[in-house]
């Protein structure tokens, strides 16, 4: 069974034992998270779309870390005016892993 579902402002295709790097989420390494707004459900040829979510669906799943991913660098500059400006960034991830989808 395939879900779609919506966290930090995306949407992900899962199915189970999907593993996913998504928006940081409050949650320790361990710990089981349900994802409440599932758009779609796909089970062969039996499809369910909700408007804009399925009721009685969820997805449920295990947080596996909490980490940053790798520096980008930022840098700005006007010519011939002497201004420059770096920076860098990491964002932030919350790595899951799919154990069940409920529909």
């Amino acid at each position: 069974m395939k879900a779609i579902i919506v966290t930090g402002g995306k949407q992900y295709a899962v199915t189970e034992g999907d593993t996913l790097f998504i928006e940081k989420l409050n949650a320790e390494a361990g710990e089981q998270i349900v994802f409440d707004q599932v758009l779609a459900l796909v089970d062969g040829e039996n499809t369910k779309f909700g408007t804009p979510a399925v009721e009685g669906a969820k997805v449920e799943a295990t947080v596996v870390k909490n980490g940053k991913g790798k520096k980008i660098r930022i840098f700005k500059y006007n010519p011939k005016k002497g201004y420059r400006k770096r920076q860098g960034h990491r964002q932030p991830y919350t790595k899951v892993e799919i154990t069940k989808v409920i529909g």
